[in-house]
């Protein structure tokens, strides 16, 4: 894929997660099997705590939301005080969040336990966020050439810091100046990218945004975005026309950037 030289317009860096910094098979493999086989215990360890209540309380109200969708899970309030009702609450949020991410859901409710169920294990050390070797050393030289550099992922920012903090890395959080997730929109709308573009206080054509998913890129594209589609093991194959359309790169350190001369 060679060198791609970055557009002297460009102020900001835009980083996807999943599959452009961090293998998708981190995320497939070890964070959401984590809450799969957990979600139970944490439920159990954490009930009586307020943030915990405010998880459910969340859940239950996406639960209601989405009543009416075929194989959705109710979950129901404590009517009563014994451990057996206790036990069949919390098996109904267990469900609910088992047929949530079965859908690959990324409702706020699912991405906030997931968040706080997360930020237990990267504390306790059980889980490290894993970070491709060239994303450090590239981040560092585009922050020398005065680069600003954001994250936007579908997780939650509180996820996505973590991630950092806690990395096969170090605690990187620093490389960053900033983080968006979904709340500011879905990346697949090109409106999400003018948001980030005014919250940073720049033009969209200011911007060059890397991610591995080409419907992103689109979007991007479409709100006058610089992008660039990042190849990495385990990432889903792109078309011939896709491969031809975008500018590919394997590895940060294949951008080139002007100042760098």
């Amino acid at each position: 894929m060679g060198v791609l030289p970055v557009p002297a317009e460009v102020r900001a860096i835009l980083l996807d997660i999943e599959g452009t910094t961090t293998p998708i098979a981190f995320v497939q493999e070890t964070l959401f099997p984590y809450i799969k086989d957990n979600v139970k215990e944490y439920l159990r360890a954490h009930w009586e705590e307020e943030e915990c209540q405010q998880d459910v309380g969340l859940l239950r109200k996406q639960a209601q939301e989405d009543s009416s969708l075929d194989g959705a899970v109710p979950i129901p309030l404590e009517s009563g005080t014994g451990e057996e009702e206790l036990e069949r609450v919390i098996q109904a949020v267990v469900d609910n969040v088992h047929w949530q991410m079965s859908l690959d859901r990324k409702t706020t409710a699912l991405k906030q336990l997931q968040g706080h169920m997360w930020r237990a294990a990267y504390v306790t050390g059980l889980v490290k966020g894993e970070i491709f070797e060239d994303v450090v050393p590239a981040i560092r030289k585009w922050r020398e050439a005065g680069m600003k550099v954001y994250i936007y992922s579908s997780g939650s920012i509180e996820a996505q810091k973590l991630l950092f903090e806690y990395s096969t890395e170090g605690d990187i959080l620093e490389l960053f100046d900033g983080h968006f997730d979904t709340k500011i929109g879905p990346k697949v709308e090109s409106e999400s990218y003018r948001r980030i573009a005014a919250s940073i206080g720049c033009s969209t054509n200011n911007i060059l945004f890397l991610t591995d998913v080409p419907r992103e890129a689109n979007a991007a594209e479409e709100a006058d975005t610089h992008v660039a589609v990042v190849i990495r093991p385990g990432n889903a194959g792109l078309t011939d026309d896709e491969k031809s359309y975008y500018s590919l790169i394997s590895s940060f350190t294949e951008l080139f950037l002007p100042s760098s001369t």
